[in-house]
């Protein structure tokens, strides 16, 4: 298949799934549309399993593609960009402290806690596992997503710090989790982890990605305010965007968090002397479609790398663990700090329970297992984090405004 084919059908698929949820079921927009790839999937698995439908094409498409490289080096920046880029700073940062714990202890605690008990759990099913890629599960999986709650949240009248905390959480943890995944990554290149090892790439690509985005994000400041033409300032953080990630990536630093960061600098600093209204206008909503398109897009590559997985019964009940596994050590993660350091965190035990099933997995989990070096294991934690999104996004996601408007009348 060409470059053009394929684009065709993930953009084709994409639409006509809009279309049917718009039309017919009405979900929010991410919502449906990840359940209506997750029916593609089941349709085409039936079909060669009941019709002998034959999948060799789709076999060797991925085998030639080279998915993995083209999410990690290409689509993340986009994705993370766009995701900063509409964040409101003023509403985060007098939530910057619980913000700051959840986001960075929060991300590394969970790691820890999801990758042992998912090699613990892998080993009683029988399958085996190297503790490296429980870890990279941990760091895939941890990172929580707004996107597909952010509009149900606005409507159910949660308060705007507890709207404010899911909201910075997931931006900074989007960075972090990137990071540790990367620095477990290069490790795992290695072939032997090591404590100390993990900790400088991890302190390199952190330190150097902040860094790296601070200097794009001046830079582009500057180049926004010298202008008024909003065709030009759109193809302008488009290539900072491209240029930007792929030089932090060539130098071994963060390409991740320097696109939050960036992003966070053009969304918010001196953004009325940078850009006219109409510019802002313009800029954020391309980018807004750009976050939107990708990630429908990331539904759908989903949708077809599950029919060429040989589904195994014990891969299936590792899903179904991980999805219960990851819910009690996000409700760990929120708690703890609540009960050692109260004040600090400031937040009653109802705006806790918000933020817990709040916690969202999507789109960046899903484009980080994809990256994953192909292995029987990457099979196994693709399956695992899989179920984990299908329940965050169906479950949850269906389920957030009625569990919100409940404990915020307790607030």
């Amino acid at each position: 298949m060409s470059i053009y084919l394929v684009l065709t059908l993930l953009i084709s698929l994409s639409a006509l799934f809009a279309y049917i949820n718009q039309k017919f079921i009405k979900l929010p927009f991410v919502i449906g549309l990840f359940f209506l790839s997750t029916i593609l999937s089941i349709a085409i698995i039936s079909s060669h399993f009941l019709f002998g439908f034959d999948v060799s094409a789709v076999e060797i498409f991925f085998e030639n593609a080279r998915i993995d490289k083209i999410i990690i080096d290409i689509l993340l920046g986009f994705l993370l960009f766009a995701g900063a880029l509409h964040t409101d700073w003023e509403d985060i940062k007098g939530q910057i402290r619980p913000i700051a714990n959840y986001a960075i202890l929060g991300v590394l605690l969970s790691t820890i806690l999801i990758a042992g008990a998912t090699y613990y759990i892998s080993g009683f099913l029988g399958i085996e596992i190297n503790f490296i890629y429980c870890l990279l599960f941990g760091a895939l999986i941890s990172p929580t997503d707004p996107i597909a709650v952010l509009g149900i949240l606005k409507k159910a009248g949660v308060p705007k710090k507890t709207e404010s905390i899911i909201v910075g959480e997931s931006l900074f943890n989007d960075g972090i989790g990137v990071v540790v995944f990367i620095a477990l990554l290069d490790t795992l290149k290695t072939g032997e982890f090591s404590f100390s090892h993990f900790g400088v790439l991890f302190l390199q690509e952190a330190i150097g990605g902040i860094i790296w985005g601070v200097v794009l994000g001046y830079l582009l400041y500057l180049f926004l305010k010298s202008i008024d033409h909003y065709e030009t300032e759109i193809l302008l953080t488009l290539a900072f965007v491209m240029s930007g990630y792929y030089f932090a990536n060539y130098f071994h630093i963060s390409g991740a968090l320097s696109m939050v960061v960036m992003g966070l600098i053009v969304g918010n600093f001196r953004t009325s002397v940078a850009m006219s209204d109409i510019t802002q206008e313009y800029v954020h909503k391309f980018w807004e479609l750009v976050d939107v398109i990708l990630n429908a897009v990331l539904f759908i590559i989903i949708a077809f790398v599950l029919v060429v997985i040989d589904f195994q019964e014990s891969y299936i009940y590792l899903g179904l663990i991980s999805v219960a596994v990851v819910l009690i050590i996000r409700t760990l993660v929120v708690f703890l700090p609540l009960k050692i350091l109260p004040k600090r965190i400031g937040i009653g035990k109802n705006d806790a329970k918000i933020i817990a099933w709040g916690g969202l997995r999507g789109g960046l989990s899903l484009a980080l297992v994809l990256s994953l070096p192909e292995s029987p294991s990457k099979e196994v934690l693709l399956i695992a984090t899989y179920f984990v999104v299908l329940f965050s996004i169906l479950i949850q996601g269906l389920t957030i405004d009625k569990v919100a408007k409940a404990l915020s009348k307790k607030l």
